[in-house]
């Protein structure tokens, strides 16, 4: 059985047993490796758009044998898929905007899935806010530390979401309520990430003055209103 960094270690909590998932951005397939090897899915696609990555897939289920367990295929996002052919997708180690990307662009395959598991690198709470306003329903989140490193994990079914604090996008809803060991970590760099941004606009007068920088700063203090809170 492969064995699972920490991170990749969450993002396969949140595959429910018995499903077919789609790996996309697979790149050695470790993820579907592990699980079809540990018996968690029926199933598995591996889809990656870069040649390297995609060879490498391709010889690591070659090495374990799965090859009738776990397809691997050469392609865009959700393209490598059909409309039913997986039940649960997992996107992970790209940006937020990349992941919206990839989910839009094949909207009757992601139409088709009943579980999306994502780990976005960057700009989860626009990711947050794209599933919310898009009929998907936030049901996990996690944090996973590798390396130093805070990763944000979610999870979402087809539905609507209930209402919610609109910092709580921010910072993830779930981690808020659940009160996950990694928050304060988490909410503090948060906070670390857009002090960096208002720093650089202010040396703009222009920039201090729209809206924008405005925005930054109410979120900061509440943000920081959150952490005081722990």
């Amino acid at each position: 059985m492969v064995k699972l960094d920490n991170r990749l270690a969450a993002i396969a909590a949140m595959v429910p047993a018995g499903s077919k998932v789609a790996d996309i951005g697979t790149d050695h397939a470790y993820l579907p490796i592990h699980l079809e090897t540990a018996g968690i899915t029926s199933g598995a696609i591996a889809g990656d758009i870069h040649q390297g990555p995609f060879q490498a897939a391709l010889a690591a289920v070659r090495r374990v044998n799965l090859e009738d367990r776990i397809s691997v295929r050469f392609g865009d996002g959700l393209a490598v898929l059909s409309p039913g052919e997986a039940d649960t997708a997992v996107i992970a180690g790209m940006g937020g905007a990349t992941i919206i990307e990839i989910l839009s662009t094949q909207p009757e395959v992601t139409a088709s899935l009943s579980r999306l598991v994502l780990q976005p690198m960057l700009a989860a709470p626009a990711l947050r806010r794209w599933l919310v306003a898009n009929g998907w329903r936030l049901v996990d989140e996690t944090l996973a530390e590798e390396d130093g490193r805070i990763y944000e994990i979610i999870a979402a079914e087809q539905g609507k979401s209930a209402e919610m604090e609109p910092i709580l996008l921010e910072i993830g809803p779930l981690l808020w309520s659940r009160r996950h060991p990694l928050l304060k970590a988490h909410l503090a760099g948060l906070c670390v990430q857009m002090k960096r941004v208002v720093a650089e606009m202010a040396v703009s007068a222009s920039a201090v003055n729209s809206a924008k920088y405005q925005e930054y700063q109410e979120k900061i203090a509440l943000l920081e209103e959150k952490h005081a809170c722990l």
